[in-house]
């Protein structure tokens, strides 16, 4: 069965993007830990992050870090934080967190935003990508 994230892949279920290449996808987390958390996955439905051949890791990392570099000048924080639990969907995905504070990482806590917030969100992280 496809994971959630394969079906935001395939256009199944909607997704505010960020950034896309014909291998990997950025996108706002639905239940973020911190406005503008972000989720950076490759195209291809892998269960584990050391389970990618070498060049698609090195690759995710370098999408990965260039969506951040975005997310940064997008979002008012101290750092962008980054993480990769694996737990929750079985397809990689690279967390990236905006943070001002340690507990801006803990995964127990989220916030929410509208729709509205949502979009801006992503359409401010993709301007500046």
């Amino acid at each position: 069965m496809p994971s959630i994230f394969t079906k935001i892949v395939n256009g199944e279920l909607p997704a505010y993007k960020v950034a896309e290449t014909d291998k990997f996808l950025a996108f706002l987390d639905v239940r973020p830990n911190a406005k503008g958390h972000t989720l950076c996955i490759p195209k291809e439905e892998v269960n584990k992050l050391f389970d990618l051949d070498e060049e698609t890791y090195m690759e995710l990392m370098a999408f990965s870090r260039k969506v951040a570099k975005g997310l940064e000048k997008a979002v008012s924080c101290k750092r962008i934080g980054m993480a990769v639990v694996g737990l929750e969907v079985p397809h990689v995905h690279v967390h990236l967190i905006p943070l001002n504070s340690m507990g801006d990482m803990n995964f127990a806590n989220s916030v929410s935003l509208t729709e509205d917030e949502l979009r801006q969100i992503a359409d401010d992280i993709k301007a500046n990508i």
